[in-house]
């Protein structure tokens, strides 16, 4: 079962998507008039904000009611990676399930940005949640990088809504990646960033080899990667790594803060401006800028 967290455009597209793939849909939602169009649509519905985690266990599900909740003010879409027992970790069902809802934001006009964080205020996403693939061969591993890659990473930087990381504790391995995928990222001061995959026998992956030199320059990249250490918040900021930094009980704020401002903008402007800036690390930036 996936639950919705709100009957909106965005959310009529994912729960047509999901019960195309077979998946048994919940709504919840706290507008009358939404919960009664779910209902006509043959799903489940409550009533709620989603924001109680005992209704959203009412409405009977597994992997969106316990590990990834999605909430809309005015244009913009707030993701939250909501494992804070496992510091946010990445899992299979969670790069799944995200990489869902970036794929879902194609086609729906009524979001103009995104928020992408975690739960809590110890972790953004504290890396991979390592148990799943500690007995993978090199084949296995292999592919798992390509398909997180392709399935997620990907997908959230080739947005063409703009996406904003609030980065709100501890962005380490696959955390630090996600967050360099976004477009802008704010941290709150207790945030800790490092690629610490080389003390594990492997690089980072997910394109964090990549992203990162490409954000604070070949040299500072290396640094990282090669020693596997952590920097703060004001040292990130430092490098050009995150691009503002606010306490934590404005964090989210100005998150949202910075995506209304972006939404202000012409979406075709915003788009196209995407397109030609990411052009330009391994694609022809000066064709597709004339474009």
């Amino acid at each position: 079962t996936a639950l919705i967290i709100g009957f909106g455009r965005f959310g009529q597209v994912a729960s047509q998507a999901l019960l195309a793939r077979g998946i048994d849909v919940s709504i919840i939602d706290s507008d009358t008039d939404m919960i009664r169009s779910a209902a006509r649509f043959g799903f489940k519905v409550y009533y709620g904000d989603g924001s109680r985690r005992d209704v959203l266990r009412a409405a009977g599900a597994d992997l969106l009611a316990d590990e990834l909740r999605c909430s809309i003010v005015g244009d913009t879409l707030t993701v939250t990676i909501d494992r804070p027992e496992k510091l946010n970790g990445l899992n299979a069902e969670v790069v799944r399930e995200l990489g869902e809802v970036f794929n879902s934001l194609a086609d729906d006009d009524n979001v103009r940005g995104v928020i992408l964080t975690g739960a809590g205020q110890k972790a953004f996403v504290a890396g991979a949640d390592i148990k799943e693939f500690a007995d993978f061969d090199q084949a296995q591993g292999e592919d798992l990088a390509r398909r997180g890659q392709r399935d997620l990473f990907d997908r959230v930087e080739q947005s063409r809504k703009p996406v904003v990381a609030a980065v709100n504790g501890f962005a380490l391995g696959g955390g630090l990646e996600l967050a360099m995928a976004a477009h802008v990222r704010v941290a709150s001061t207790n945030a800790r960033m490092g690629l610490p995959e080389v003390s594990l026998g492997v690089i980072p992956g997910y394109g964090g080899t990549q992203r990162l030199a490409q954000i604070v320059g070949k040299g500072k990249a290396l640094e990282m990667v090669l020693t596997g250490g952590m920097i703060d918040a004001e040292a990130a900021l430092a490098c050009g790594l995150v691009n503002q930094v606010v306490d934590q009980d404005i964090l989210l704020e100005t998150a949202q803060a910075m995506a209304g401002k972006i939404a202000k903008n012409a979406p075709t402007a915003l788009a196209a401006a995407l397109d030609s800036v990411l052009a330009g690390y391994g694609r022809d930036g000066f064709g597709v800028e004339i474009e």
